[in-house]
Protein backbone atom coordinates (compact mmCIF):
# COMPACT_ATOMS: atom_id res chain seq x y z
CA UNK A 1 0.00 0.00 0.00
CA UNK A 2 1.53 3.22 -0.66
CA UNK A 3 0.85 6.64 1.06
CA UNK A 4 -0.71 9.37 -0.67
CA UNK A 5 0.17 12.29 1.69
CA UNK A 6 -2.96 13.51 1.51
CA UNK A 7 -4.90 14.12 4.86
CA UNK A 8 -9.07 14.74 5.04
CA UNK A 9 -10.80 15.92 8.31
CA UNK A 10 -14.03 13.85 9.29
CA UNK A 11 -16.75 16.25 9.22
CA UNK A 12 -19.53 16.53 11.82
CA UNK A 13 -21.63 13.76 10.03
CA UNK A 14 -18.58 11.91 9.60
CA UNK A 15 -17.97 12.26 5.90
CA UNK A 16 -14.66 12.33 4.15
CA UNK A 17 -14.16 14.15 0.75
CA UNK A 18 -11.93 12.05 -1.62
CA UNK A 19 -9.74 14.63 -3.68
CA UNK A 20 -9.99 14.46 -6.92
CA UNK A 21 -6.55 13.41 -8.13
CA UNK A 22 -7.84 9.59 -6.30
CA UNK A 23 -10.85 9.52 -7.80
CA UNK A 24 -9.80 9.94 -11.28
CA UNK A 25 -7.08 7.56 -10.51
CA UNK A 26 -9.33 5.31 -9.60
CA UNK A 27 -12.29 6.13 -12.41
CA UNK A 28 -15.01 6.90 -9.50
CA UNK A 29 -17.71 9.32 -10.56
CA UNK A 30 -20.94 10.39 -8.55
CA UNK A 31 -22.94 8.26 -7.43
CA UNK A 32 -20.49 5.14 -8.27
CA UNK A 33 -20.58 2.74 -4.59
CA UNK A 34 -17.39 2.01 -2.86
CA UNK A 35 -17.64 -0.91 -0.35
CA UNK A 36 -15.99 -0.92 3.07
CA UNK A 37 -13.60 -3.28 4.37
CA UNK A 38 -11.82 -3.54 7.94
CA UNK A 39 -8.03 -5.18 7.90
CA UNK A 40 -6.81 -4.41 11.42
CA UNK A 41 -6.80 -1.24 12.37
CA UNK A 42 -7.06 0.02 8.65
CA UNK A 43 -10.00 1.28 6.77
CA UNK A 44 -9.91 0.01 3.67
CA UNK A 45 -12.53 1.63 0.40
CA UNK A 46 -12.73 -0.17 -2.93
CA UNK A 47 -15.19 0.48 -5.77
CA UNK A 48 -18.32 -1.44 -5.67
CA UNK A 49 -18.30 -3.77 -8.97
CA UNK A 50 -21.30 -6.36 -8.21
CA UNK A 51 -20.41 -9.89 -9.84
CA UNK A 52 -21.70 -13.18 -10.24
CA UNK A 53 -21.33 -14.86 -6.60
CA UNK A 54 -19.73 -17.84 -7.94
CA UNK A 55 -17.36 -16.67 -11.00
CA UNK A 56 -17.42 -12.86 -10.66
CA UNK A 57 -18.88 -11.95 -14.30
CA UNK A 58 -20.63 -8.51 -13.81
CA UNK A 59 -22.61 -9.23 -16.78
CA UNK A 60 -26.12 -10.76 -17.29
CA UNK A 61 -26.83 -11.37 -13.75
CA UNK A 62 -30.01 -12.13 -11.29
CA UNK A 63 -30.28 -12.51 -7.70
CA UNK A 64 -31.43 -15.88 -6.27
CA UNK A 65 -32.16 -15.90 -2.48
CA UNK A 66 -30.34 -12.49 -2.32
CA UNK A 67 -26.89 -13.21 -4.00
CA UNK A 68 -25.67 -12.50 -7.62
CA UNK A 69 -25.57 -15.42 -9.81
CA UNK A 70 -24.92 -15.01 -13.59
CA UNK A 71 -26.83 -16.73 -16.34
CA UNK A 72 -24.10 -19.07 -16.42
CA UNK A 73 -23.09 -20.24 -12.81
CA UNK A 74 -26.97 -20.61 -13.00
CA UNK A 75 -27.12 -23.06 -15.94
CA UNK A 76 -23.82 -25.06 -14.70
CA UNK A 77 -25.59 -25.69 -11.13
CA UNK A 78 -28.79 -26.75 -13.41
CA UNK A 79 -26.37 -29.64 -14.77
CA UNK A 80 -24.54 -30.66 -11.07
CA UNK A 81 -25.85 -34.79 -10.61
CA UNK A 82 -27.68 -35.82 -8.27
Amino acid sequence: MKSTGIVRPIDDLGRIVLPIEIRKTMELNPRDSLEIFIDGNRIVLQKYNPGCLFCGNPDDLCFYKGKLICSECVEALGNIPR
